[in-house]
């Protein structure tokens, strides 16, 4: 089973989500890391408008969990990153404090799932983000919500350099 090939739609231009970690050379997804592996693939799009972040994540036989279908702390960390990803090209330097992943049927593997991440609302330092993996067919197999908080720039700021670099800002 191989990830098919990800063409983005009409609008949507390719971005990297800013790093903070080591991770993988490029800029690549710190979930799928690996573009020529088996477990996750995940491509992320800007398309503007209400809900900007969008994505695609394929689901291969190594983030299998129930057999024949994708492990819950898969789509959980697919989830994670696109919201914190959300939140910072939406100018919110932040880590995630809370999340709460709902899973509303089972993905099965070989799935290649609309990923979408939206920022819903700042207050001070706290930043509230949702995100859904959506089927071709519309069905929705995992919600979440998350609560991320902005970083101290005094405390990360070589981090916080780093990334704004990675990110082109």
């Amino acid at each position: 089973m191989s990830a098919p090939e990800v063409t983005p739609e009409p609008g949507w231009r390719p971005i990297e989500p800013p790093r903070l970690e080591r991770g993988t050379p490029g800029g690549r997804s710190f979930v799928s890391g690996d573009p020529q592996g088996d477990r996750l693939r995940v491509c992320y799009f800007w398309r503007g408008g209400e809900r900007p972040l969008v994505g695609r994540a394929w689901f291969g036989p190594g983030a299998e969990g129930p057999p024949g279908y994708a492990h819950g702390g898969s789509m959980a960390a697919v989830l994670d990153e696109a919201m914190g990803a959300a939140a910072w090209t939406a100018g919110h330097k932040v880590v995630a404090v809370q999340l709460d992943t709902s899973f509303r049927r089972m993905l099965p593997l070989g799935t290649d799932a609309l990923l979408e991440a939206w920022v819903e609302g700042v207050e001070g330092r706290k930043v509230r983000t949702a995100g859904r993996l959506v089927g071709e067919a519309g069905e929705v197999f995992a919600e979440a919500k998350a609560l991320f908080v902005t970083l101290d720039a005094e405390r990360f700021g070589g981090m916080l350099e780093k990334a704004a670099r990675t990110a082109g800002s």
